[in-house]
């Protein structure tokens, strides 16, 4: 039986690197790596987490923030290509953006970016490159990655729990707690100019 998706409470930040933080978390034993390339796409209207992994569209969207600064992240689709009309009017609701015409009945994965993308003003691809060093401190997944946004590299430290009061304290014993909550969206925005 699969298990049900949780929505999540995340803590992130970016940077260029943050020694401290850093050394405390890498006390911790590690248990994992990954190494991923991604393609996000970004709104002008819209702060939705759109991107492609694995071949699969996937959207996370923002469900609330908390009066820590918190947000709270929701897997709202999984799709796979070729992607129909259908799904991809439901991928704009999260653009924020006018649907264009579609001419196709559906979309492979380039088809998607190269007809429905690139032409749209309102909308900017950005390819990803991240290695993420994954622990876990207080039962929360806590993440040093290196990111790569269109050839800009920055650092970053995510803490992720079910509990946003697991996140707090894990932020805290951390020392990241003055340190401002940036999420990947924002974080890219600013990096190609588009905050």
């Amino acid at each position: 039986m699969a298990k049900p998706i949780v929505a999540r409470w995340e803590w992130r930040t970016f940077g260029a690197g943050f020694d401290e933080p850093e050394a405390r978390i890498r006390t911790y034993e590690q248990g994992n790596f990954k190494e991923s390339g991604e393609v996000y796409v970004l709104s002008r209207s819209s702060d939705e987490n759109v991107k492609v992994r694995d071949d699969l569209l996937d959207i996370k969207s923002l469900q609330e923030v908390n009066s820590d600064g918190l947000e709270q992240w929701f897997p709202v689709m999984k799709a796979g290509f070729p992607i129909s009309v259908d799904e991809l009017k439901g991928v704009f609701f999260y653009f924020k953006v006018p649907e264009p015409i579609f001419g196709r009945k559906e979309y492979t994965f380039d088809q998607f970016l190269n007809e429905i993308v690139k032409p749209n003003q309102n909308l900017r691809l950005v390819h990803v490159k991240k290695k993420r060093y994954i622990y876990v401190i207080n039962g929360a997944v806590t993440e040093i990655a290196e990111t790569d946004f269109d050839g800009v590299a920055l650092r970053t430290i995510c803490v992720e729990h079910e509990d946003p009061e697991v996140v707090m304290k894990t932020v805290r014993e951390l020392g990241m707690e003055d340190l401002p909550n940036i999420n990947y969206i924002q974080a890219m925005k600013k990096t190609v100019g588009m905050a």
